[in-house]
């Protein structure tokens, strides 16, 4: 058969990586997909440097709207990121009958909904592979995989900056500030971190993992997110003090009521696998009903695993481009008709347990008042750490571990507490994974 054509959109970091593994992979991938796959055109606005990449193998523009309307073209990977110009490229290659492979988790989860039914419409695949965990096939997974299966939740380090940094503080007693220079000094974070480091890229990625698990539309706006920005030293040492290390976890479960979707600062039982995963690594739990719980584990980012992942749901689409699209595995693993109206929940009706720290007057009775608030607001305390002063001073830490509590109980006792004149200062809060 006669290779399909494909247009590039965008040869940077990741682009560059599809073009090398198709390269070095030709023969290979040809084998699985039953016919050749080429690149015939490449869009990027660095003209000379995509021309260098490419080395005239493939036609060359700087004018991205032509390649998706191109009549040579079969299939359109998107790699430009954003959401404005990205949004209009895919749709209009939809519109084109042009199948989609994009790794824009950004637009996906902000923009998947009317992306997926114009592709539905016209009868063409939209695959993400790459939006998700870089090289780890979770998508698939998702889709396929664990297709018998009622998924229960999801839990994954899905984001591997902030992972990055949170191994630095901990190994290397770092404070935020100095693991996030760290970070960007060795190409782990951006300049500007803020996708990263508040959970905008997590809530992104969970966003399409809870539609893909549970059957409900993209929601982002409704994904509860908290950064990494406020952890300490100290945080991370009481944690490990206890039994627990602290990781930015996105978190989708089925709950009474609805469906929690929710990024922020986790401690984890030292001993689970998860804790483990150190570095730019990332790691997703997904429990089903049937299979239990199972472990994905592998590089989130990078040119090589990701491009890994863009090239597979390249064989994916060439394989099936000729398949009856009522036929093909349905975008969000569900059939588009029956998807689920389940409501996602706000933060305050998710029910975990807290890490609480507070700085305290030494006195007597101070102990008793807050206990007293824990109580009257339904919080029963689990463990409890409590340090001596220094030479001189007249404040301690106490640190709580608390049994399962609601978040709008925690916040209302929270509030209470910090008015009390014998706390100074903010109560730090970190929940504590009750699934892990």
């Amino acid at each position: 058969m006669r290779p399909i054509n494909v247009g590039l959109l965008g040869i940077g970091t990741v682009g560059g990586g599809t073009w090398d593994v198709l390269t070095r992979n030709a023969d290979e991938i040809q084998r699985r997909a039953g016919r050749a796959i080429r690149i015939a055109v490449v869009a990027d606005k660095a003209l000379e440097r995509a021309k260098q990449m490419t080395a005239g193998k493939a036609v060359v523009t700087d004018d991205a709207f032509a390649v998706v309307r191109g009549k040579e073209v079969e299939i359109v990977i998107e790699l430009i990121g954003g959401y404005t110009v990205a949004k209009e490229l895919v749709l209009e290659a939809i519109a084109h009958g042009k199948h989609v492979v994009t790794a824009n988790k950004a637009l996906l989860a902000t923009h998947g909904n009317e992306i997926f039914a114009a592709a539905q419409k016209n009868g063409v695949m939209v695959a993400f592979e790459a939006s998700v965990g870089g090289g780890i096939p979770i998508i698939k997974a998702l889709r396929e995989g664990l297709a018998a299966n009622r998924i229960e939740w999801i839990a994954g380090i899905i984001n591997g900056t902030s992972n990055f940094i949170l191994s630095e503080m901990r190994d290397k007693g770092l404070a935020f500030e100095a693991a996030l220079k760290d970070a960007q000094a060795r190409g782990y974070a951006e300049a500007d971190p803020t996708f990263d480091i508040e959970g905008v890229d997590a809530a992104h990625k969970l966003t399409i993992l809870s539609a893909l698990a549970f059957g409900i539309p993209m929601q982002f706006e409704k994904c509860f997110r908290e950064g990494i920005q406020k952890l300490t030293k100290a945080d991370i040492g009481y944690a490990e003090e206890l039994g627990y290390r602290i990781k930015l976890l996105g978190i989708t479960r089925r709950a009474k009521g609805g469906i929690e979707l929710r990024v922020h600062p986790t401690l984890v039982p030292a001993r689970r696998l998860i804790a483990n995963v150190e570095g730019v690594m990332n790691a997703i739990l997904v429990k089903g009903d049937a299979v239990g719980a199972t472990l994905y584990y592998g590089a989130g980012a990078g040119a090589l695993p990701t491009a890994s992942a863009v090239v597979a749901d390249l064989v994916d689409v060439t394989r099936l481009v000729t398949a009856d699209p009522e036929h093909r595995v349905p975008h969000l693993a569900f059939q588009p008709d029956r998807l689920s109206s389940d409501p996602v929940l706000p933060i305050g009706e998710v029910e975990t347990s807290y890490y609480l720290r507070m700085r305290v007057l030494d006195r007597p009775g101070v102990l008793a008042d807050i206990t007293r608030i824990l109580a009257d607001s339904a919080i029963s305390i689990e463990a409890m750490v409590q340090k001596e002063p220094g030479e001189g001073e007249s404040r301690v830490e106490i640190v709580m571990l608390t049994h399962l509590a609601l978040e709008k109980n925690v916040e209302q006792a929270m509030a209470k507490i910090e008015r009390l004149s014998s706390v100074e200062g903010r109560v730090t809060r970190i929940r504590l994974e009750s699934l892990l």
